[in-house]
């Protein structure tokens, strides 16, 4: 009687087994569910950036604004009879540290 509860209980580890460590058993599919969520984030980040650059692209082609927006902002460039104005701050004044604030008296 003691063999037969042994056989059985092999039989039933060997039956197990397949599922629990096999090919396509729980551990892999596990593991694939886990795969898989990690590409759909992948997925996300990157459709978020084509929408991006596709709105980019339709400005481009419909509009001037993006047109001199970049222009202005990438190539430093200015519409004819346009003045630019650009502020140098001195070495001197670059290096020096700002005065601390006033104390208030109590």
């Amino acid at each position: 009687m003691r063999i037969l509860a042994y056989v059985f209980i092999a039989l039933i580890v060997a039956l197990q087994f397949p599922m629990w460590l096999g090919k396509g058993g729980w551990l892999q599919v596990r593991e694939y569910d886990r795969q898989v969520t990690l590409q759909r984030e992948a997925n996300a980040r990157l459709k978020a950036r084509n929408d991006a650059l596709d709105a980019d692209v339709r400005d481009l082609k419909t509009g001037y604004e993006a047109v001199e927006e970049r222009a202005r902002s990438d190539l430093g460039m200015i519409k004819h009879d346009e003045v630019l104005f650009q502020l140098q701050t001195s070495a001197t004044e670059a290096k020096k540290p700002s005065p601390p604030p006033a104390k208030s008296a109590r």
